[in-house]
């Protein structure tokens, strides 16, 4: 290889690193990144799948769990949405993932809010509750969004974000997926009124 060819390498090289550093120095790796996962989600091949054969595979929940509201700061026993579905989503605003599928939640949530016996529970697992403020306001999502006070039930602890968790009116888990998905469909949809 020529010295002119290896320049022109390496300068390529450069110019990708510097690319890369910026996006995550300035924290827009998290956009960029959730904007091409997104791009996936609108191909259809991450549906959720809807699917609650395998019921009684994740245990139930007990509803001992104290959640603080992030907008109003309320503190929320969970045993208050006993008799309710419960849609839980635990996420980060640093995850790609989680960003990715945040409008398909608010569409969700959407077709959703209105339905007395459906709750909507938007799990931050961030460090910082500012960055959470943020981002809501930034992205204009509208779903609730809370922070744990007590520990978190172990049916509901996980090591990989996103994570989705939907349990019926008796607490039974009819539903987990972990990784992005789009929920804003039809089926699942029908799945959440059904129970």
């Amino acid at each position: 290889m020529n010295k002119q060819k290896i320049i022109k390498e390496l300068k390529s090289w450069g110019i990708i690193v510097s690319v890369f550093g910026v996006l995550y120095f300035t924290g827009l790796h998290v956009e960029v990144f959730g904007f091409i996962q997104r791009l996936t989600l609108a191909t259809g091949l991450r549906n959720a799948d809807a699917d609650t054969e395998e019921r009684g595979r994740y245990g139930s929940t007990d509803y001992k769990w104290m959640l603080q509201d992030y907008t109003t700061g309320e503190k929320v026993n969970l045993e208050e949405f006993k008799g309710k579905t419960v849609f839980l989503n635990v996420w980060a605003t640093w995850c790609p993932p989680c960003v990715a599928e945040m409008p398909s939640i608010e569409g969700l949530y959407q077709k959703l809010k209105d339905n007395e016996d459906i709750v909507f529970v938007m799990l931050s697992v961030d460090e910082k509750p500012e960055n959470v403020g943020e981002f809501m306001k930034r992205k204009k999502f509208t779903f609730p969004v809370y922070q744990e006070i007590t520990s978190t039930p172990s049916v509901f602890q996980t090591r990989s974000i996103p994570t989705t968790f939907v349990f019926d009116k008796n607490g039974e888990i009819i539903f987990k997926h972990t990784g992005i998905a789009n929920y804003d469909t039809e089926d699942f949809v029908k799945m959440l009124t059904s129970h």
